[in-house]
């Protein structure tokens, strides 16, 4: 049996790899559709057997399975080898990756029709899905460094996929170079791992961890830090970058540059979800450091508050998605940082699946606008497109967590959770996190309103032309609407407050906030009614009242305050500056060391000194040795007898 399942958990993560490879190498000789009939069929064989895993391990119960399935090398007593760790936490985001894949490949054929890339980026894509896979199914580091940095790379890929956009090129060049600065953080904190325990592998190392807490090493001489500490804040500095946390984020809203399935894919199940799978997989380690789950904590809530914010004055019908995304990744950080690390996890799996929708149903109105994207040239699209409307509809609701929708589930159990946590920075937590529930609720119906209500803004060309997108783009949205309703209901009784995640994840008994929170819960429609009670229903609902007002009845309201707003609106349209800096403090500091060192090192000492001074200092020494050599015969016999003297004079004396 545990042959068979290892050939299954092989296939899972090869198939799409499979697909991309025919895809991408074979492209020239195949036609378009067969390309995409290859990577959807790897995909599906991937979501199929997923599904089987997830029965076979959560459902029926089944062992789950810890090996490796091939040794790379084996150094100084230390394996690095490909293996797979498959738990109920794996096989749940499995499920989550494969399935939310193939919705976007099967949206892909439609939303990528007329593109001449249309081959290479189903190969893409199914690359991603492979990358990701690899991330989750392991159970050493080394492999968890590999999905990472293969993630990292096709994301390069895919946000520069319309490559003679200059725009396109900066975003991935921005992307590749901040998750750069967040892997080199990841990379030394597996080093720490590797160095002070001496295995790559979980199992040793999570079991040896406890043994180790209290040690402390000199990062600074003279300064003794907790190792756990340095080894937890090194690896979520990785999360960081991958899961676009403050002040790694920026290259997230500019991740849009690429096509529209592939914002869903990086924003709903891979890469941004990256991180916090890998700190709810590091539970263990984290456990042991209140430090680290302290900077868990305030940057997650940083992020949750102050991203959201940005989200309001959003034009572009992506961004505003975008920015909901980095929003709700502060919150899934927020509860690892609680150690409530179920309910970031459950919330990643909410989230995957409705903003993947919202993200579809975004394409679906830039199909049907021609590849417009700004929502201020839009208004009134309901009565043309009614299934993008009613199936965005459930996404808005969803994200703003609306009472028995799969979002409302998984935001107030992090919200609750928060609000019972010790953990020092939990009050500011609260605050942001409740205050981004209003933010959310805003930001989200006011790109709803301008979108599929009011006037219509549009030209009298896009209004013609204007209509429901294809099956191919719609099934996938009614595909993703069903689960970003019932998934919170059905899995929050066993994901928060059961076993689902015994022996995944691993939370101290005095930080147990969930187990706390669980002491009240009656089932999931009890949930809902308490939920009634809450003062974070109140403020999605003040959130969609007031952009409702705002934007359909008084929408000179909007314009007068940002009339009015001045130094604060334009600290917002600046991102709070963060682009700035990194522009023209990072880079332009980069680029003028560069140029030191080029007119420096390069031109000065290497080619001035070493190159061009060895030569002149031999051609002088000739030229002064050349003297030396006149051909006279009594010169060279003054010569022969200074010598001597001189070898006298030295053993003489």
């Amino acid at each position: 049996m545990a042959d068979n399942m290892q050939n299954i958990y092989l296939t899972v993560a090869l198939a799409p790899l499979v697909g991309a490879i025919v895809a991408g190498l074979f492209g020239r000789f195949i036609s378009r559709s067969v390309a995409h009939t290859v990577t959807i069929a790897g995909v599906a064989v991937s979501a199929a057997l997923s599904l089987y895993v997830f029965k076979h391990i959560v459902i029926d119960g089944g062992e789950p399975f810890n090996g490796a399935v091939y040794t790379w090398m084996v150094s100084d007593g230390v394996r690095f080898e490909v293996g797979f760790l498959v738990d109920s936490l794996t096989a749940m985001m499995m499920v989550v990756v494969t399935w939310v894949s193939l919705m976007v490949h099967i949206y892909t054929i439609g939303y990528m029709h007329d593109d001449p890339g249309y081959k290479r980026f189903f190969s893409y894509i199914s690359l991603f899905t492979f990358s990701m896979l690899m991330l989750v199914m392991s159970n050493n580091f080394m492999q968890l460094f590999f999905g990472w940095e293969a993630v990292g790379l096709v994301s390069y890929l895919l946000i520069g996929f319309w490559y003679k956009r200059p725009t396109a090129i900066f975003a991935n060049l921005k992307a590749f170079l901040v998750n750069r600065v967040g892997d080199f953080g990841f990379l030394l904190g597996i080093a720490a791992v590797l160095m002070y325990f001496n295995s790559l592998d979980y199992a040793d190392v999570f079991s040896a961890a406890p043994m180790m807490a209290d040690m402390t090493i000199q990062v600074i001489p003279g300064v003794e830090w907790s190792l756990m500490t340095v080894i937890c804040i090194l690896l979520f500095i990785g999360a960081m970058g991958k899961s676009a946390q403050v002040p790694l984020h920026v290259w997230l809203p500019d991740s849009m540059e690429g096509p529209t399935p592939i914002s869903a894919l990086i924003h709903a199940a891979t890469m941004v979800t990256a991180g916090i799978f890998m700190v709810a997989r590091m539970s263990p380690l984290y456990e042991l450091s209140t430090t680290a789950l302290t900077v868990v904590l305030v940057v997650g809530s940083i992020t949750a508050l102050f991203m959201g914010i940005l989200g309001i004055i959003q034009n572009d019908i992506k961004r505003v998605v975008a920015y909901s995304t980095l929003s709700q990744l502060g919150y899934m950080t927020v509860a690892l940082g609680a150690s409530a690390y179920a309910a970031g996890v459950f919330h990643l799996m909410t989230h995957a699946f409705f903003k993947a929708l919202l993200f579809l149903a975004a394409g679906s109105v830039i199909i049907g606008m021609h590849h417009e994207q700004d929502i201020r040239k839009m208004g009134g699209i309901k009565k043309y497109m009614p299934i993008t409307y009613w199936t965005m509809l459930i996404g808005s609701l969803a994200l703003i967590g609306f009472p028995g929708f799969a979002g409302f589930f998984s935001k107030d159990a992090i919200i609750e959770a928060v609000h019972l946590s010790q953990t020092p920075g939990a009050g500011f937590a609260y605050f942001a996190v409740l205050v981004g529930v209003f933010i959310t609720a805003f930001y989200s119906f006011r790109m709803f309103f301008l979108v599929f209500h009011g006037e219509e803004r549009m030209d009298k060309h896009a209004r013609e032309h204007l209509h429901e997108t294809p099956w191919v783009v719609t099934g996938p949205l009614i595909a993703l609407a069903v689960p970003s309703v019932v998934v919170g209901a059905i899995f929050i009784g066993p994901m928060l407050f059961g076993d689902f995640f015994n022996g995944a994840i691993f939370v101290s008994p005095e930080r147990d906030v969930l187990g706390k929170l669980g002491e009240n819960f009656h089932g999931w429609f009890a949930f809902i009614l308490h939920g009634l009670a809450t003062p974070a229903l109140y403020l999605a609902m003040a959130g969609v009242g007031a952009a409702w007002f705002l934007y359909m009845k008084r929408p000179d309201i909007p314009e007068m305050i940002k009339a009015r707003a001045g130094v604060v609106y334009t600290v917002l349209e600046h991102k709070y500056g963060f682009d700035d800096f990194n522009d023209k403090v990072v880079a332009a500091g980069s680029r003028a060391l560069g140029r030191l060192l080029w007119q420096v090192g390069d031109v000065k000492l290497i080619d001035g000194f070493v190159v061009n001074g060895t030569a002149k200092g031999v051609g002088w020494l000739s030229a002064v040795i050349k003297h030396i050599q006149t051909g006279f015969l009594y010169h060279y016999a003054f010569a022969m007898f200074v010598g001597l003297f001189a070898l006298i004079a030295l053993f003489v004396f």
